[in-house]
């Protein structure tokens, strides 16, 4: 005989999927193997004496007749939310006086619907979806440890509230988040309650019935298969995993005739055809599309790309200081000559300017005048011939400084210019404004590329 290998890992697995969760369908398989209280009680040297098939401990057949093998071996296709009514809500939901919501009804007309149409499918296996009274009492039952005494923490009490993650709720959660997306004056029960992230989850349980012949429908017999849950991320929640190339799992029942099943879980889930996989690309390639549309429409049209073959100039600057000036509210008039063959700039560029009136202060044996001015101005240069031996006289910066004394009277301090660097990087000139005296000015200048430099006059 072949061994039976079972597997003993029930911990959970977690897979993550693009494709809708609604293609999902699981086989599962359930075989009774053997009464458990036989192999108990028989004597070790008679257990493995002939390594005896296990199909061999099946009950005989008795004055009653035979189990029918139904009842021994079932194998049940199941999708994602497929609903797959037990006996014992068979029995419960034919009673109208026990239906009290309106998801009781519906289920009674479809148990209506399943016994007109010859019953149900399944016997043993059976599920619960998302909507059901077993998922919320089951997610907030369930205990973090093994301890007969544990007493549920804060944590625990918060997440059991939101495990609940149900689709007809999450619309009026999103109506209020709409409404009110920052609370001003939260209250302690607000900040408790939205202390954890609340992740769109839902969740399904496969049942086995696992009572004695003729007596499905109770509670104390139903046993958890496998619990599936799934969150708005296309994250899928196994436990136990799929059984794959692993051994079965195994369940052996309490009470007084104990029973050992084996049971297999196996992802069945159709594969997409070419033509779907097709379809899909197109409508990714579409939306991506419709995407960088949307993208484009945020930055608009008014990003204007330079002329091809010619050199856009841009600089950026500040008047920072003027010091060692003999009089006080000192003030600088700036402007850019550009040279007269074949430079341009836009007609509303103003190539001017004048700081504000300053007064000095002492640093040093030095009177400074602080004046951290800003400036901005862009030219053009077009020439068909773009070798480098062909690149003119470079525009030049011209300054006066002035000052305004007691009677309103304006005093010219110097002068000064300098040609701006053709070349990124920093730069110290002085100009001729006198022994001692000078300007500083602190430019960027960018044509490719965005590089600081500093001119000191």
């Amino acid at each position: 005989m072949a061994e039976t290998v079972w597997s003993t890992d029930t911990g959970e697995a977690v897979y993550r999927s693009r494709d809708p969760v609604r293609n999902l369908r699981l086989r599962v398989h359930l075989q009774r193997i053997t009464s458990s209280n036989f192999l108990h009680y028989q004597p070790a040297a008679e257990l493995w004496k002939d390594l005896i098939d296990l199909a061999t401990f099946r009950p005989q057949p008795t004055a009653s007749g035979h189990r029918p093998e139904e009842d021994e071996e079932e194998e049940i296709v199941i999708g994602w939310q497929e609903k797959l009514f037990s006996q014992f809500e068979v029995d419960l939901y034919q009673n109208e006086a026990a239906c009290q919501s309106p998801l009781d009804y519906q289920y009674r007309q479809e148990i209506l619907k399943l016994e007109n149409s010859g019953g149900k499918k399944n016997r043993r296996i059976f599920t619960y979806t998302d909507s059901d009274r077993y998922t919320n009492l089951e997610e907030h039952c369930q205990r973090m440890t093994t301890a007969a005494s544990e007493v549920p923490s804060f944590l625990v009490e918060r997440m059991a509230n939101v495990r609940r993650r149900r689709q007809d709720r999450r619309g009026m959660e999103g109506g209020i988040l709409k409404s009110r997306i920052v609370t001003w004056e939260p209250s302690e029960e607000f900040v408790r309650n939205n202390h954890v992230i609340n992740t769109p989850l839902q969740t399904m349980h496969i049942m086995a019935d696992l009572g004695p012949y003729k007596k499905l429908g109770y509670k104390k017999y139903e046993h958890v298969l496998c619990t599936l849950k799934v969150d708005g991320n296309g994250v899928i929640t196994v436990k136990p995993d799929f059984t794959g190339l692993k051994g079965p799992y195994r369940i052996e029942t309490e009470g007084e005739k104990q029973e050992l099943w084996k049971y297999t879980i196996d992802n069945v889930s159709p594969l997409a055809q070419p033509e779907e996989e097709e379809q899909e690309r197109r409508v990714f390639k579409d939306l991506y599309g419709r995407h960088k549309e949307y993208l484009s429409s945020l930055i608009g049209t008014d990003f204007e790309m330079t002329v091809p073959g010619a050199l856009r100039l841009f600089v950026n600057g500040e008047v920072v200081s003027a010091q060692g000036y003999e009089y006080d509210n000192l003030y600088v008039h700036f402007f850019v000559e550009l040279p007269t063959t074949h430079w341009s700039s836009p007609a509303f560029q103003q190539l001017s300017g004048v700081t504000q009136t300053c007064t000095t202060k002492s640093l040093g044996m030095d009177k400074v005048a602080h004046f951290s001015y800003p400036f901005t101005f862009e030219a053009f240069f077009l020439h068909e011939d773009e070798s480098s031996d062909a690149l003119p006289e470079w525009p030049v910066l011209y300054c006066e400084v002035l000052s305004l004394d007691f009677w309103q009277r304006y005093r010219v301090e110097g002068y000064g210019a300098v040609v701006l660097p053709a070349t990124p990087g920093p730069s110290w000139n002085r100009a001729p404004f006198g022994k001692g005296c000078g300007v500083c000015w602190t430019v960027w200048k960018v044509s490719a590329s965005r590089v600081p430099f500093t001119m000191c006059w």
